[in-house]
């Protein structure tokens, strides 16, 4: 947006800066948080303080770097009610989980560390956030971040402190991260309607088990070696002398890679389906949807121990899930695999959808990583890079909201023309 459009939309922001910050609770913080987002949201390369301090004609470069940098305001409550705001709105189909990485030098920013990256597609030096979004085919809206805390800031007191890592927090597997988030939404009285992730989510059984455990659907990818049985498996007992525990079922058939389940169908078996209106037309492949249970140390125990929870001994039976695979046309073999927990009855086209709907957020990511400078915050502070990424959440659900306005411009209006998508995700 140039400066003509943010001047326009004043009023406007200021009315959602009174409800989203109602929580900070002076008001000069207010202001400079209705400052910071003007300068977000202005047009400019980088989004770091310095910079928009420039293009803002009330910044104040000291004041903002003490409001995001060292003031005590609570971002929690501030998350909360943008996510209470949008989520009506979004009118999301499902809920995404997702990482967010951030590249950095150095080994003194809050949680840095060597590790995947996936805004570089490698291992790096970098930050990495769980983010949980409301998505839907129109609009997306991040609901909660969990800066991920590796095992080396967990045992480094130095480090810890000097960043202002909180004492009860520490190093949590980022599915447990995933988990948490959706638990404390739900505190918020917010649940999803189904839940969405890629295979570093999707191969994880004790993630699925935990979406199950909660009884929340999902549809999750998967890479093409997870294994499975086929849906009529069943196990077996072996023979028992009547002598010691006796023994567990067990399937005596070796379960087989998605990729070959799918593979031996062959492209007859695979119909199909046009998911959404693309850029540059309908948006379709090949799909084929298969009973299947999952296989796997942590399938087989994760289900013994909900057969024992329930009815106080085990059978042996792997819960049965619905395989989903695609074929796109020109392919050699199939190339990418989701499994859900939802019902057997749910239409191929339904499964089609939720799996692809995280083109969206994909889309969103450009707007507040490129548009809205997620990305570009240059503080170390477990408290500055807390405050900076609410402060850009806000700023995207303020944009969101002009653009879903019944009397909003078209998609091409000013405050969406930054994230409108260059290439067919």
């Amino acid at each position: 947006m140039d400066e003509h459009e943010v001047n326009r939309a004043r009023a406007k922001l200021a009315l959602f800066v009174a409800d989203v910050f109602a929580s900070v609770p002076r008001k000069d913080q207010r202001a400079k948080g209705d400052c910071y987002l003007r300068g977000l949201m202005l047009d400019g390369r980088r989004k770091s303080i310095q910079p928009m301090v420039e293009r803002l004609p009330d910044g104040n470069e000291q004041n903002l770097q003490q409001f995001v940098n060292q003031s005590t305001w609570d971002p929690v409550p501030v998350r909360r009610r943008i996510a209470e705001r949008m989520v009506p709105q979004v009118g999301p189909d499902a809920w995404a989980v997702d990482d967010v990485s951030f590249p950095k030098d150095g080994r003194m920013s809050v949680a840095v560390a060597h590790q995947y990256c996936g805004a570089l597609g490698k291992q790096a030096n970098c930050q990495v956030a769980v983010s949980v979004y409301a998505v839907s085919d129109t609009a997306s809206c991040p609901l909660q971040w969990r800066l991920f805390v590796p095992q080396e800031w967990a045992d480094d007191p130095v480090r810890r402190r000097k960043t202002g890592i909180p004492d009860d927090v520490g190093h949590r597997e980022k599915w447990r991260l995933a988990l948490d988030t959706i638990d404390e939404l739900a505190v918020w009285g917010l649940v999803p309607p189904v839940v969405v992730a890629d295979a570093g989510y999707g191969q994880n059984a004790d993630f699925r088990g935990g979406l199950n455990e909660r009884g929340i659907g999902y549809v999750v990818a998967v890479r093409s070696d997870a294994t499975v049985h086929s849906h009529d498996a069943q196990p077996t007992a072996p023979a028992w002398s009547g002598n010691g525990r006796k023994p567990r079922p067990r399937y005596r058939d070796k379960p087989s890679p998605v990729a070959v389940l799918a593979a031996e169908r062959g492209r007859q078996a695979f119909t199909e389906v046009t998911w959404r209106e693309g850029s540059r037309g309908p948006m379709r492949s090949h799909f084929l949807s298969l009973r299947v249970r999952p296989a796997g140390v942590r399938s087989r125990r994760l289900a013994q121990a909900a057969a024992n929870a329930e009815h106080g001994h085990g059978d042996g039976v792997l819960p049965e899930v619905t395989l989903l695979v695609e074929w796109p046309e020109g392919a050699r073999e199939p190339t990418d695999y989701w499994l859900s927990n939802l019902s057997a009855d749910t239409s191929l086209a339904e499964l089609v959808r939720l799996a692809k709907i995280r083109w969206r957020i994909e889309h969103d990511y450009r707007e507040l990583k490129h548009g809205l400078g997620l990305d570009h915050f240059e503080g170390r502070s477990w408290t500055g890079g807390h405050h900076h990424v609410t402060l850009v959440t806000a700023a995207h659900a303020f944009l969101t909201e002009q653009r879903l306005a019944p009397k909003a411009d078209t998609a091409d209006s000013p405050s969406t023309r930054s994230s409108t998508p260059s290439r067919t995700c």
